[in-house]
């Protein structure tokens, strides 16, 4: 199963969702949306291509909606949701889903948690009938329990006690989320993992795992009235859990820059980061979503953004440089800038030179002409989105998880096209303020840089 930073989903797919459609309301994936009486949202994305199917589960909890103190219950019971029902024992689900061809995970966000698989149309209803099955009838012993609390924590041995590049993100994060629960790593942190019992893992379940709680897309070589026929009927009969609204600490106005370094023998190329403190599309300040998507591109976008062409082609200073915005969250995000400088190249030189280039934006801001080339290469990178079977089920599993809407999809390419160069200035000089900045360092073991 794996853990998902939030923008490893939808940062990603944001580039596909625009079709080269012109004119307004231009539509992307045209889903049909039903509530059941139990409050499950259906989204149903016809997609005639190849005869198979893809169920998506989203449920709206994550790894921010954890009580302090039991960080990594949302991942950890992401694991424990493959243990097995009285109908479908252990591995049963599995097999199913193997012996058809098909394949299968599971994710864990700071805002959601997902399950999903891929068969043949002929499938759906059988794995529908173990989906809903499993929503509430997971059994679950002190033994599932220790044997999985075995894997989680390998799993954060892998990819946090041996990953420098991991521990700096994780640093960096609880820096710049004083208050807020992002501020806490999606895996957990390994104390409160070993200390996860079984009383606190069923409440969670109990807590959040219900059908008012849950949204279940369904794409591919489907009809939209056979897929609620089928979700009325194994989803249907499930109670509504009336779960209570998320409610979470937010962060004060920051009023200091931050800084944090990470040093260890196992680096061999030093990293520069910063990370910013702004809006998401779902809080305070989400008139400026669509404006930061666009900075980010024209700041990092491959070759050809501002750090790459000043800093790699440039003045050759760095292998590599770029920036990404985790646009989708629930809460006030993250937007952030990295350099890989050239060897030899000291971080304080590559920080200085990222300095320039941002004070440069923030005093002649961007062109036209950038916007509009910006605007045509992600909707360009998009054109396809439809021929995908997962791109849409994903792109509109997590704006729904993360409190959006379906027409922040369907409109994505339209309100892209409304971005304007003052637009870009005006969240540049906002946001990308030291107060409401972390820089992270990560160095090899030794002298400083």
């Amino acid at each position: 199963m794996r853990v998902f930073r939030c923008s490893s989903l939808l940062a990603a797919i944001v580039l596909w969702l625009a079709h080269s459609l012109t004119g307004a309301q231009a539509k992307v994936f045209n889903p049909a949306v039903y509530t059941l009486d139990n409050g499950l949202q259906v989204v149903v994305v016809e997609n005639h291509r190849v005869p198979a199917v893809v169920q998506m589960l989203w449920y709206k909890v994550g790894s921010a909606d954890e009580v302090a103190g039991y960080s990594g219950l949302a991942h950890f019971f992401e694991h424990l949701m493959f243990k097995g029902t009285e109908k479908t024992p252990q591995g049963a689900f599995s097999g199913v889903v193997r012996r058809n061809g098909g394949n299968e995970n599971a994710f864990t966000s700071w805002d959601h948690t997902g399950y999903y698989q891929v068969v043949p149309r002929a499938q759906l209803p059988e794995i529908m009938a173990m989906e809903a099955d499993r929503m509430t009838g997971l059994t679950l012993s002190a033994e599932d329990i220790e044997t999985e609390r075995k894997v989680v924590l390998e799993e954060w041995r892998e990819r946090v006690s041996q990953n420098p590049g991991a521990q700096l993100g994780h640093a960096m994060d609880a820096a710049l989320y004083q208050n807020h629960p992002y501020g806490r790593p999606i895996i957990g942190w390994k104390r409160e993992i070993e200390a996860l019992n079984y009383d606190t893992i069923r409440a969670f379940y109990r807590q959040h795992y219900a059908p008012d709680n849950a949204i279940l897309v369904v794409a591919g070589d489907v009809d939209p009235k056979d897929v609620l026929q089928l979700a009325q009927q194994y989803y249907g009969p499930i109670p509504r859990g009336n779960v209570a609204p998320r409610v979470r600490p937010q962060e004060p106005p920051p009023v200091a820059a931050r800084r944090v370094t990470v040093r260890d023998e196992r680096v061999r190329e030093p990293t520069w980061r910063r990370a910013y403190l702004a809006p998401s599309q779902n809080s305070v300040g989400k008139e400026h979503a669509y404006a930061l998507e666009v900075l980010a591109q024209i700041l990092g976008d491959g070759t050809v953004g501002r750090l790459a062409k000043s800093m790699v082609r440039g003045a050759e200073i760095a292998a590599a440089a770029g920036s990404w915005y985790h646009g989708d969250r629930v809460d006030e995000t993250s937007f952030s800038l990295y350099v890989v400088p050239v060897a030899g190249v000291p971080l304080a030189k590559v920080e200085a030179a990222v300095d320039a280039e941002i004070a440069k934006l923030l005093a002649d801001g961007v062109t036209e002409a950038e916007v509009a080339a910006i605007v045509r290469r992600m909707q360009a990178a998009a054109v396809y989105a439809r021929d995908s079977l997962q791109g849409g089920a994903r792109a509109l599993g997590e704006a729904l998880a993360n409190g959006g809407s379906v027409a922040d999809v369907e409109l994505w390419p339209d309100r892209i096209a409304a971005v304007t160069p003052a637009a870009v200035l005006e969240a540049a000089r906002l946001y990308l303020r030291s107060e409401r900045s972390v820089t992270g360092e990560l160095l090899p073991s030794g002298p400083a840089s």
